[in-house]
This record gives C-alpha cells, structure tokens and sequence, in this order.
C-alpha cells in the first residue's frame, strides 16, 4: 500500500465534505496511521468527523496561531511515535470583511487575521514539526492552496493569502530540504466544502469549471485531490519539493472555454 507504516498528522478535518477528510479516509486505506487536529467551535465537528473513519483516529488540540499549541501537540506526537512521516495543512480562514467584494474595505486588522491563518501558520507548522518529520520515512508537508494566479470574484483577500501561501511553499522548501523534508501544495478546483459555502459567490465557480475544465469537475467529490495529496505524502516522489500540483480538471492551463464536440482547425 502507498503509505503503509506512515504517521500522518493531518489539520483541517471539519466534515466529511472536506478534503481534509478525505486524505485522511484514503490515507488510512492506504495503510497510514493517522492524528488528526481541531480546536474551538470546530473541535466537535472534527471529533464528529473522526468518528466516521475506520479506526478512529484521536484528535488533538492545535490552534495554528499559538505557538503553545504547535508546542504541546509536537511533544504529544513524539511521545507517541518518536517521529512524523507526513503534514497535511489544510488551514485557512477569513473574516467576511476580506471576502464577497470586499478587497478595497477590509481594515488591516482583518486582512492579518486572514494572514496569519491562511498563510503565516503553514512556516508555522513547519517549523514547529521540523525536528520530527526529520527523523520520519521520506517525509513530507502537503499544503492546499487554491489558484492564486488570476484574481477570482468574491475571492478577495482570501486569494492575496493563498499567493503568498504559494511564496511561502517556496521558501519553506528551500529551508526544509536540507533536512530531507519536502514541502508542495496541491492546488485544487472548486469544491463544495464548508470553507466553500462561506465565500459570497462561490456559485460563480461552478459555470466557469463547466466551460473550461477539459477532464470535467465534480464541486461533490474530493477524491481526485486527495489521491494526489496522499501520493505527495507517501515515498513515492522523493524529488518534487517547491512544486504546486494543480488538481482542478485541467482549468489552470486554460485561457478559455473548451470547445465541444467539434474538432477544431490546426
């Protein structure tokens, strides 16, 4: 199996929609021992969630902008395995202000909310979990990220968090592949998620991946983006580090609806 023998710490499971819960269904299937975290309002939704996994992994408190929590859960995961294999950062969030048009009347104080979340808290993580996926099995951090090339309706200040998420995958390669950890976010399309429905305009997306997607996209199934994940996190790619690996259907390669049906003139 792909990940047999991996310990992976994985963020971001909300609910069973999310593509957080996927890479851990699959990685688990794949033969991962997993961990995963929550915290506040949303730890019940996580430990909800967890519930629906078979075997049940336990669920850690990690709010990713305190530096006590990344602290507390390295140590509660060196206790248990002495080492990580794979980081699954699937954080992000924004007050209303910075998303739904408002780009120009954000305050400052939101926007680095967005910031700090969205974009600080990934050299967090990696930072804070160093010194244990050093001494884990090929091992990797795999970000999620959604396209931060082109400004997208309603996107906001959400998409100047994940262009600088994109920057930060950079250097955190950079710093990290001395010590033999990879880092790479998978760029995925749309998909009907809970951060999804909270973007004022998220509808728009669906029209604009019907036109333009050449594989097609399903906004219900995050499948596609989690098998690319778990391929990211197993041994099975020991020279990709930095990269952004789009998993949308093939509409970032795009510059305008895909034709149909007819073949076209060379």
């Amino acid at each position: 199996m792909l990940l047999e023998g991996k310990r992976l710490l994985i963020t971001g499971v909300l609910d069973p929609r999310s593509i957080a819960f996927a890479v851990a269904r699959i990685a688990q299937e794949q033969g991962a021992e997993i961990l995963l975290t929550g915290f506040g309002r949303g730890h019940r939704l996580t430990h909800r969630s967890a519930e629906r996994l078979d075997p049940v992994p336990d669920v850690l408190e990690l709010d990713a902008t305190k530096v006590e929590d990344i602290t507390a859960v390295s140590a509660e995961v060196a206790s248990r395995w002495g080492q990580l294999d794979g980081l699954l950062h699937a954080i992000g969030f924004a007050p209303a202000s910075c998303l739904g048009g408002g780009f120009l009347d954000a305050p400052w104080e939101d926007v680095a909310t967005a910031l700090h979340v969205s974009t600080y808290s990934y050299a967090a993580l990696g930072r804070g979990f160093a010194d244990l996926l050093a001494a884990g099995d090929s091992p990797s951090i795999v970000g999620l990220d959604f396209d931060a090339q082109v400004a997208w309706p309603g996107y906001d200040w959400m998409g100047v968090a994940k262009a600088g998420l994109e920057s930060a995958n950079r250097y955190l390669a950079r710093d990290l592949g001395p010590r033999g950890i990879r880092v790479n976010l998978v760029a995925a399309g749309p998909l009907n998620t809970m951060a999804a429905r909270s973007i004022d305009g998220f509808s728009g997306f669906e029209s604009v991946w019907q036109e333009r997607a050449p594989l097609g996209w399903d906004l219900g199934d995050p499948t596609p983006v989690a098998r690319s994940v778990c391929a990211l996190l197993s041994a099975w790619t020991p020279g990709v580090t930095g990269e952004i690996v789009h998993v949308d259907g093939g509409v970032h390669a795009m510059g305008a609806a895909v034709p149909s049906g007819t073949e076209q003139d060379g």
